[in-house]
C-alpha cells in the first residue's frame, strides 16, 4: 500500500502533534511544520499530497503557504483551517486555488472525510492529465475518419462550434460515433485541460443515475457511508457528455432542466446548491421531437438542449468512408492484436460496399476485428467475409455470371451487369454523379446520359436504403 503524505501546518504544537497521531493511526504518512517558512521548504524538498494549513502563523500565513506550493505543485492540496473566518478570507483562499476551508475548532471525523474527498480528486485529476496525454492526439479530426460529403460537413460543423461554451445535441442512429464527435468537440474547445465526463443514460439504472449525476452526501440513504461527488461536479470546468438522453426519466429531466438553467444543483441529502461551470453536450438516437409530441421527454428541456443540432450520418449515407474506415480498424487491430494482415481483396470489399450495415461504423467496426483475429495474416478474401454480408446484398453479377442450358439473352445480361456497374459507382460515392463517373472512368454527361436511359434514380435503384 501506497502511503498518502500529509503536512499539518500549525503554530500551536499541541494541535500539531494530535492532528499527526490521529492522521497517523488513519493510515497516512504525516509530517508536521510550525510555520510558513518551514512548510514551503519541506514541500519544495520532499513534496507532499495534501498540505493542511492554519491561517494565522509567524513568518508565513496560511495564504502565503497556500500560494508558494500551489507555485511548487499545483497538483498539491491545500486546506486551509482557521478560528478566524471571514466570507472575504474564505473567497480569497478558494480563488488562489484552496480545495477546502474549515473553521476551528477542528472535528476529526469531518477532517478525515474532507481528506477522504481531496485525495479522491487528486485520484482524479491524475488520471485526467494521463487520459488527456492520449486523447489530445486520439480525437484531433484527422483520426475522426471520413471523406465524403457528409462527413466533410460534421467535421466543418465541430470547428464552429467546438470554441463556443453552448450545448450541443448530436443525433444519430447507434453506432455512428456520437460520443467520439462529443470528445472531438471538447478536445478542441478551450475546456480541453479540463475534464471530459461521459454518462450513459441509458445504461445506468434509474434509482441510481440521479446519485451518479448529482452525488450524495453521507447519510443520504442506505448505504452511504461517505460523501460522494457526482459527475456534474467532477466536470466542473470542463465538460459534461450525456449519451442517450432521450431515456432519462421525467423526474431526472426537470433536475437536468435546473442545471441547464442554474448551473447549480444539489447533492442527494444536501441542502447546499453547487455551482458548477460546465458545457454539456448530449446525444441520442431518439426523436425526441416526436417524444415531446407524445409527453415522454420535456418540452423545455428539449430546447434546451437543441441550441445547436448536429446530426451524425448513418454509414449506409456515406458508402466511401467504408474502405478508408476497413484500412483504419485493419491497422488499427494488426498493432493491438500483433496479427499481419495486408488488406482486404477487392471482392471482399464489394460485400462491404452493398451491407446496409444496421449497427453503422460499431458494426463495422466489430466484424473487421474479428476477421483480422481470425485470418492472422495475409489477406482479407470474400470467403472470409460472414455469410450475413456476403449474402446480403443477393447479386453477384460483378464476379460471375451463370449461363443456364436454356441459354441467356446477352443483351439483357449486358444491360444488367451496366445497371449493376453504376449503381455500384454511385453507392460508393454516396450518389455524387462526378466521382462515380470518375470511378468509371467516363465524362459526367455519359454517366448521366446511361442513368437516363436505364432509368436509374437514387429513389427508385430497388435496394437503395435512402
Amino acid at each position: 500500500m501506497v502511503h498518502k503524505r500529509i503536512l499539518i501546518v500549525e503554530d500551536e504544537q499541541a494541535v500539531r502533534e494530535t492532528m499527526i497521531d490521529l492522521l497517523s493511526e488513519a493510515g497516512f504518512e504525516v509530517e508536521g511544520a510550525q510555520d510558513g517558512e518551514e512548510a514551503i521548504e519541506k514541500v519544495r524538498e520532499t513534496g507532499f499530497n495534501i498540505v493542511i494549513t492554519d491561517l494565522k502563523m509567524p513568518r508565513g500565513d496560511g495564504m502565503h503557504v497556500l500560494e508558494q506550493v500551489k507555485k511548487i505543485d499545483k497538483q498539491t492540496i491545500v486546506i486551509i483551517c482557521t478560528g478566524y473566518a471571514t466570507v472575504d478570507t474564505a473567497v480569497k483562499a478558494m480563488k488562489l486555488g484552496a480545495y477546502e476551508y474549515i473553521t476551528k475548532p477542528i472535528q476529526m471525523e469531518e477532517i478525515k472525510l474532507v481528506i477522504e474527498r481531496a485525495l479522491d480528486y487528486q485520484r482524479l485529476q491524475t488520471e485526467n492529465v494521463f487520459l488527456q496525454r492520449q486523447l489530445k492526439t486520439k480525437y484531433k479530426f484527422k483520426n475522426l475518419i471520413g471523406d465524403s460529403d457528409n462527413m466533410q460537413r460534421v467535421f466543418q460543423f465541430i470547428e464552429k462550434i467546438a470554441a463556443t461554451n453552448s450545448t450541443v445535441l448530436i443525433c444519430g442512429e447507434s453506432g455512428t460515433g456520437k460520443e467520439l464527435v462529443a470528445r472531438a468537440i471538447h478536445y478542441n474547445s478551450d475546456r480541453k485541460d479540463e475534464p471530459m465526463v461521459p454518462v450513459n443514460c441509458g445504461a445506468i439504472p434509474e434509482d441510481l443515475l440521479e446519485s451518479e449525476l448529482f452525488g450524495y452526501e453521507k447519510g443520504a440513504f442506505t448505504g452511504a457511508v461517505k460523501t460522494r461527488m457526482g459527475r456534474f461536479e467532477l466536470a466542473d470546468g470542463g465538460t459534461i457528455f450525456l449519451d442517450e438522453i432521450g431515456d432519462m426519466s421525467p423526474a431526472l429531466q426537470v433536475k437536468i432542466l435546473r442545471v441547464l438553467q442554474e448551473h447549480e444543483f444539489e447533492r442527494l441529502g444536501g441542502v447546499k446548491s453547487i455551482k458548477v461551470d460546465i458545457r454539456i453536450i448530449a446525444a441520442t438516437h431518439r426523436d425526441l421531437e416526436k417524444a415531446v409530441k407524445q409527453g415522454t421527454f420535456r418540452e423545455d428541456l428539449y430546447y434546451r438542449l437543441n441550441v445547436i443540432p448536429l446530426t451524425l450520418p448513418p454509414l449506409r449515407e456515406r458508402r466511401s468512408d467504408i474502405p478508408l474506415l476497413v484500412q483504419y480498424f485493419i491497422e488499427k487491430f494488426n498493432s493491438d492484436q500483433t496479427q499481419q494482415i495486408d488488406g482486404i481483396s477487392p471482392d471482399a470489399l464489394n460485400y462491404f460496399m452493398d451491407y446496409e450495415w444496421p449497427g453503422n461504423v460499431r458494426e463495422l467496426e466489430n466484424i473487421m476485428e474479428r476477421l483480422v483475429i481470425l485470418k492472422g495474416k495475409g489477406t482479407i478474401g470474400k470467403e472470409d467475409v460472414p455469410e450475413k454480408i456476403s449474402g446480403a446484398g443477393g447479386r453477384d453479377s460483378l464476379h460471375s455470371v451463370d449461363i443456364p442450358d436454356s441459354g441467356i439473352s446477352f443483351n439483357m445480361a449486358v444491360s444488367d451487369f451496366e445497371k449493376e456497374l453504376i449503381l455500384r459507382a454511385l453507392k460508393k460515392t454516396n450518389w455524387v454523379k462526378n466521382r462515380a463517373a470518375k470511378l468509371l472512368q467516363l465524362k459526367r454527361t455519359t454517366l448521366v446520359e446511361k442513368m437516363k436511359k436505364i432509368h436509374l434514380t437514387r429513389e427508385n435503384d430497388g435496394t437503395s436504403p435512402y
